[in-house]
């Protein structure tokens, strides 16, 4: 294991994390998802099912990614940022009426 993770960290054992990686506390990183080499997550950070994530990625603390999320190599995810699984996220319906 040549990665960090802190012990307050829930890392489920199918995910894939990359040599050099650095889970910090209360992240959880959940199952099948994938951190690649050098990446950086944040204390109470979220990574869905299934994520994939390149390497030298950092999210920071508090940020949420959810399912079907790909992130390439070097993405920067600033804190409290969520990347949302709503496909069509909007706050109106197609005939522009505030969705309820």
């Amino acid at each position: 294991m040549n990665y960090r993770v802190q012990p307050t960290a829930q890392v489920d054992e199918s995910a894939e994390i990359g040599d050099g990686s650095s889970v910090w506390e209360l992240a959880q990183i959940r199952e099948g998802a994938r951190l690649g080499e050098g990446c950086v997550v944040g204390r109470g950070a979220y990574v869905g099912t299934g994520v994939q994530i390149g390497d030298n990625v950092k999210i920071q603390n508090y940020a949420l990614v959810y399912e079907p999320a790909e992130l390439g190599d070097g993405v920067f995810i600033g804190p409290a940022v969520v990347l949302t699984n709503d496909h069509n996220p909007r706050s109106v319906d197609p005939e522009g009426k505030q969705k309820r």
